[in-house]
């Protein structure tokens, strides 16, 4: 996945989840944050961004904060990012070949699964989850209580019960991590779901990215402990 029109800037405040006060070559600006995560770690004053300039008329904002440097680390924060890289990802022959069905926002109960995969007589579905939030290593989700990441879990326990294969794929928006493992001090119900769905068979899976400013591309796969 490719982003054009990318500019380095400055990240100065969040005002709320949506918008930032940013630095660019023009002056301070304000940015629209696409991701509705709370990224203390990483939204710091004075901290290098880079944003995505749109000249719409449409638009509130001009700008799009893309990525951020941490520790000389780019991360991706385009909360928008993990669904295509998965789907370009799945698209090259991972979990199918590439001659399988891949269609997205696909209905299951009351929940919308990110991908759905259909190959012969195989049907999977497969919920992405975008990581941002890395500590020594090791990268956590969530970074804020889900309880919608929670209701995706149980449904898809359900849906293998039904016959479907069943997968959540943890794309982590940054290279340099060691292992994934459930924020359980932010959310413990995800956590607790999570291994529930690990034992019920569903599949648990994560993968690194490398990221710059102008790209993000799933990498290689990195150890879940639950």
């Amino acid at each position: 996945m490719r982003y054009e029109r990318i500019e380095e800037a400055v990240f100065k405040s969040r005002e709320n989840r949506f918008v930032a006060r940013v630095v660019t070559k023009r002056g301070e600006e304000v940015c629209h944050v696409k991701n509705t995560g709370r990224c203390r770690e990483l939204l710091l004053a004075d901290a290098r961004i880079w944003v995505q300039r749109s000249e719409s008329p449409k638009r509130k904002t001009g700008l799009d904060l893309i990525c951020v440097e941490k520790g000389g680390r780019v991360v991706n924060l385009d909360s928008q990012a993990p669904n295509r890289v998965a789907e370009e990802w799945v698209r090259k022959g991972h979990l199918i070949t590439p001659k399988g069905k891949v269609r997205r926002e696909v209905r299951y109960g009351s929940s919308r699964f990110d991908l759905y995969l259909e190959e012969g007589e195989r049907r999977m579905f497969l919920e992405v989850k975008g990581v941002t939030l890395e500590e020594d290593g090791v990268a956590r989700f969530p970074d804020a209580p889900t309880e919608r990441g929670v209701k995706h879990i149980e449904e898809l326990i359900l849906s293998k019960k039904d016959g479907y294969e069943a997968g959540i794929l943890f794309m982590i928006q940054m290279k340099g991590v060691r292992v994934l493992k459930p924020n359980d001090r932010t959310h413990p119900a995800f956590g607790e779901a999570l291994r529930r769905a690990k034992k019920e068979g569903v599949r648990v899976m994560a993968l690194d990215c490398l990221v710059t400013p102008e790209s993000i591309e799933a990498d290689r796969e990195v150890e879940v402990c639950l």
